[in-house]
């Protein structure tokens, strides 16, 4: 049998950290937990989950305590769009909840989106767009600024769209989609380009979202990526660090814990993915 080579395979690339603090810190303190279930990987299945099944889940992540739950992508599933309405129109979201829901930095599906939470009491909304060289390169064959542009304009419609509907309270979230293969500067960068447009405040904070979208490397690699991020965007203040990881090397919770050990566990968000 011919030996596996390993050597045809790029290493992880290191963070250039000289003195990483995360390695010393502990937890103590609980995050606040974000439950994706409902939505993470169900618009991509050959047979979705029904409004039906929503609701069931709905009624079990509510029995779990969860204040934070992801309901879905409305703009992009009929399905999730009458599941937000139902929950809406049928008043059973808590007063204690915040629900959340996903669109890409597109400006129809950010219009759409607005549309399936009108009447909602509060609510994230959580835009985003691929960041990484690989996705610049061959999806949107742009250069930095090009993709910067994007996120921008992304933003400036969620905000604009949520000035027309003044009477939900509005909390936004951004991703840059495949964080941990992007370049550290230029994911610092293009979230500082949103937190300028929506100016964040530590009354009034937005959300930076940090995904592993594909786990292609070690957990400590991640936590330096996170602590790098920490250290070097602007406002820090003023946003809620979220943490999205994956499963693909089996290390999905060993790299939560330690990205959360970036920072004080009350500013952090870790999120429930089970896949």
């Amino acid at each position: 049998m011919k030996s596996f080579d390993y050597r045809k395979y790029r290493p992880a690339p290191s963070v250039a950290i000289s003195n990483r603090q995360w390695p010393a810190r502990r937890i103590e303190k609980a995050p606040i937990w974000s439950s994706v279930d409902l939505r993470d990987g169900n618009q991509a299945l050959v047979e979705p989950m029904s409004v039906a099944q929503k609701r069931l889940m709905w009624a079990q992540l509510l029995k779990l305590g969860f204040k934070q739950v992801e309901i879905g992508f409305p703009a992009a599933s009929q399905a999730d769009y009458d599941f937000a309405r139902w929950l809406i129109d049928e008043d059973q979201i808590p007063a204690d909840v915040q629900v959340q829901v996903l669109v890409q930095a597109r400006e129809a599906l950010i219009v759409k989106t607005f549309e399936a939470l009108r009447g909602v009491q509060q609510a994230i909304v959580h835009v985003y767009n691929s960041t990484s060289t690989v996705q610049r390169e061959q999806v949107f064959a742009m250069d930095r600024a090009g993709v910067t542009n994007i996120a921008v304009q992304g933003a400036q419609w969620v905000k604009r769209e949520a000035a027309k509907y003044a009477d939900s309270d509005w909390q936004f979230q951004y991703s840059p989609e495949s964080f941990t293969s992007t370049e550290m500067d230029y994911a610092v960068e293009i979230c500082d380009a949103v937190i300028d447009v929506w100016q964040p405040t530590p009354q009034q904070k937005c959300i930076i979202n940090l995904p592993a979208t594909v786990e292609s490397a070690s957990p400590n690699i991640f936590a330096d990526q996170v602590e790098y991020f920490c250290t070097h965007i602007s406002r820090r203040d003023s946003i809620i660090v979220s943490l999205h990881t994956h499963n693909d090397r089996g290390c999905a919770v060993a790299a939560a814990e330690l990205g959360l050990m970036v920072a004080n566990a009350p500013a952090i968000w870790m999120w429930s993915r089970w896949r």
